[in-house]
């Protein structure tokens, strides 16, 4: 894969070098810690195109003050051919502005790289598993899952870019009491179809239309063979049946968003497989996990029949966490802690980090699961790094006012009638425009409405208006020329300093983990673009194509057609099309 050295890389470098010669010069002592050395955009374009801190972090070893530091640091940077300026600013940082050429050279970067742009060899010889979605097979999937859905698919496009290896993974709870009820939802179904009257569902029973097809089709596979059977003998086979109907629903909806995992693990399976009891076994010859007697809830009055039971309990407040927890129920079943905790387990043994993202309903799991991959990673010799994301609920609106619910769920939105209504980019858009911790609402008159104040119009409407400027030089008899870059202005080479940035931000965004900040910068490229667009209605000199300034418009479009290859390239991280027209 080709690789481009960012831009602020490679000044990095340079001003690695000049630390060295430093070095030699007797101004920095020898093998002076640099880890905290920083090149980056300043906080104000107006000084300059670079800052660095390497003489706030210096002076100290150095015995120096932070100005007379980045005083000999200036004196040899000021030599650099590729440095126009560079200045000491308030107590010692130094600002730099780049020669033009390493802005031009730029843009024959995005022009020679095309899609591979951005991409980074950061993560090279790393595995990561992201575990997304995991809804509960008993229905379609809804807006409750939909954010996690697409952070966690933006996650994992992030961090291939960016050089990792990515399984996407899905964890079917299939194990627990909830897919009892779906068995015995679709057996009443079934029973249905064969032309019997079950009259209204029961409560408890899922009441959505959904499984009016899976009873139609248990009907055609099993007959009337378990129409009046006894209940032991047709739950697991519908259990099985059911679960399995569900799950291709639950794929074919997370297809609508353009979603696809790699591998789907069953808790059932993994049970089977005797996995928790393995699981247990070693936590128990580390001694984290131990018979003890769980504490009444904190809190509150215990109930009237509450009495302590034995339960094997994991050592979870060695971790921070306010009580140790159980693994197994009175009835010897396993805790939902327990059986996750097995499924950590798993996932560990075949990748370098594991990351999880969750509901923020279970924020108070967090401490305890993290805790027992924590011992368990140890244990194995390797410290595995897992992150759990928690990603906030979503607040479905219409024009302001709660949406009205779907009634092929019975309940809830689903992911089906979102795309259906405003289409899968605007879904998948809209979800990263907030941090995932923050709460979102999502209106579907504002994610359509065509204003600035919508970021999925105003970036979709950046790259429609780059194409029909492109296509409009075409007809005019004008083509994207670099011959000329030289001609381009202080406005022009502000867009290619905000494209310059976008390596910068892959990278920054797959080390945090937060693929919302692509979405976040292609807002701001999409800003400058319009901004400048809007120079050339007073000043027909900074219009994209000068009718009588063959060379300029040559530059212009050349420009344009890399600033729409950089939101091409941001908005398919996000699993987003870009529009050739609105």
């Amino acid at each position: 894969m080709p690789q481009h050295h960012t831009l602020y890389a490679a000044f990095a470098d340079r001003i690695d070098a000049v630390l060295t010669a430093l070095e030699h010069e007797g101004v920095l002592p020898p093998g002076t810690p640099r880890g905290n050395v920083s090149v980056e955009p300043p906080r104000d374009p107006a000084h300059g195109d670079l800052a660095t801190n390497a003489a706030m972090v210096l002076a100290k070893p150095a015995a120096t003050n932070p100005r007379a530091l980045a005083g000999k640091i200036v004196g040899h940077l000021e030599k650099d051919p590729l440095i126009a300026g560079a200045e000491i600013a308030g107590p010692g940082f130094i600002n730099l502005r780049l020669a033009p050429g390493n802005w031009t050279n730029e843009l024959h970067a995005i022009a020679e790289m095309g899609a591979d742009y951005g991409k980074s060899g950061m993560g090279e010889g790393r595995r990561v598993n992201i575990e997304y979605v995991s809804a509960n097979p008993t229905g379609p999937m809804h807006m409750g899952h939909c954010r996690g859905a697409v952070v966690g698919d933006a996650l994992a496009s992030l961090l291939e870019y960016a050089g990792h290896e990515v399984v996407r993974e899905y964890y079917v709870n299939d194990a627990g009491g909830q897919v009892d009820t779906l068995a015995r939802s679709a057996h009443l179904r079934y029973r249905e179809a064969l032309g019997e009257d079950v009259g209204a569902i029961p409560e408890g029973y899922y009441p959505g239309d959904y499984l009016v097809p899976v009873g139609k089709a248990a009907a055609e596979e099993f007959g009337d063979r378990f129409q009046a059977a006894p209940e032991a003998e047709w739950l697991p086979i519908f259990r099985a049946f059911a679960v399995e109907r569900m799950m291709d629903m639950i794929r074919a909806d997370l297809k609508l968003l353009g979603i696809e995992h790699d591998v789907f693990s069953s808790e059932a399976a993994l049970q089977a497989a005797g996995k928790p009891e393995a699981a247990e076994a070693w936590l128990r010859a580390h001694d984290l996990v131990y018979d003890g007697v769980l504490e009444a809830p904190k809190g509150k009055e215990p109930p009237e029949d509450w009495e302590p039971t034995q339960l094997p309990l994991f050592r979870s407040t060695r971790f921070g966490d306010d009580q140790d927890r159980p693994i197994r129920k009175s009835d010897g079943k396993w805790t939902y802690f327990g059986a996750d905790l097995a499924y950590h387990m798993q996932k560990a043994e075949g990748a370098d980090e594991l990351i999880d993202i969750w509901g923020a309903d279970h924020a108070g799991t967090v401490k305890r699961i993290k805790a027992a991959v924590a011992a368990l990673s140890e244990g194995e010799g390797k410290a595995i790094p897992f992150d759990v994301k928690l990603v906030q609920m979503v607040q479905l609106l219409r024009d302001g006012e709660p949406a009205k619910m779907s009634k092929r769920s019975g309940n809830f939105v689903t992911i089906a009638d979102m795309v259906e209504e405003v289409g899968k980019d605007v879904v998948r858009f809209s979800m990263l425009t907030r941090k995932p911790e923050a709460q979102m609402d999502f209106d579907f008159a504002k994610v359509v409405e065509e204003s600035k104040d919508n970021p999925v119009f105003y970036v979709q409407y950046a790259h429609a208006r780059i194409s029909s400027i492109l296509r409009k030089g075409a007809e005019e008899g004008f083509a994207p020329s670099a011959d000329n870059l030289g001609l381009l202005g202080e406005d022009d080479m502000a867009l290619v300093k905000r494209a310059a940035q976008f390596p910068r931000e892959v990278e920054m965004a797959a080390r945090t983990r937060e693929p919302h900040r692509i979405a976040f910068y292609l807002a701001d490229l999409a800003g400058d673009l319009h901004a400048f667009w809007n120079l050339g209605n007073a000043d027909t000199q900074k219009r994209f194509i000068v009718a009588q300034d063959a060379a300029l418009t040559g530059a212009r479009l050349f420009l344009a057609a890399r600033i729409g290859q950089v939101i091409r390239n941001g908005l398919a991280l996000l699993g987003v099309e870009a529009v050739e027209e609105l």
